[in-house]
């Protein structure tokens, strides 16, 4: 059985806010994991301070999207960085670069496990069909969810409501939920948004949620997300 995760966006270019966002999650209640996006990985200072973080899981969230000798150099420029469990991929890119990706990330470290992206929780049934879908959403992921399948990967991120039939695809892979608020938070930039109990009904094994939890008082905020899981 999959344990359940639950991972903070660190949505930040500062490694003050990011040493203080990780310092201030700590409970004795659930474990707390960590989601470092673009946003600081490519800040100056980034790359070296992810290397140096001890001890907590890091879902490195970098949604490679590209031609797979591409791809294949981004992994192999990974190698250092040697405590990054997850990484993401988007699905898009095709069953080829999939592969690829897989292949070069087992060489680089056997330990970490490649998520593949369906649909961002910020397109909703009307804005994915401006970009030129014809799809549902709904099915476009789960053409997605048998690709990565296919492609031998180790999980799926998807929104929570896409959640519970990707689970009957994929029953023996991860499943992240983005897009999770608190009850009562503003949507903010996302569409297809779900509060944590409901995600992890649906079927998700871990979560990620950022301003929810990193606007105000973190420590509070880290109760309240675990007491709506009661």
């Amino acid at each position: 059985m999959i344990k359940k995760k639950i991972f903070i966006a660190c949505d930040t270019n500062n490694s003050n806010v990011l040493s203080k966002i990780i310092k201030q999650s700590k409970n004795d209640k659930f474990k707390i994991n960590f989601k470092i996006g673009l946003e600081f990985f490519f800040s100056k200072k980034g790359r070296i301070f992810i290397s140096k973080i001890k001890k907590e899981e890091i879902f490195l969230d970098l949604k490679l999207n590209d031609i797979p000798n591409t791809c294949i150099a981004a992994i192999n420029s990974l190698k250092d960085l040697k405590n990054i469990s997850y990484l993401t991929v988007h699905i898009n890119g095709g069953i080829d670069m999939l592969k690829a990706i897989k292949k070069a990330s087992k060489k680089i470290n056997k330990k970490i496990k490649i998520l593949g992206v369906t649909v961002l929780t910020s397109f909703s049934d009307s804005s994915i069909k401006k970009i030129g879908y014809t799809k549902s959403i709904k099915e476009i992921v789960i053409r997605q969810a048998k690709l990565s399948k296919m492609a031998g990967l180790d999980g799926i991120v998807c929104s929570g409501h896409e959640a519970k039939f990707v689970k009957k695809i994929c029953p023996n892979m991860e499943i992240v939920t983005p897009g999770i608020r608190l009850m009562g938070d503003n949507k903010g930039d996302q569409k297809r948004v779900m509060t944590p109990k409901k995600a992890f009904q649906n079927g998700a094994t871990s979560i990620v949620i950022g301003r929810s939890v990193t606007q105000g008082n973190i420590k509070n905020n880290i109760q309240k997300l675990i007491k709506s899981l009661n």
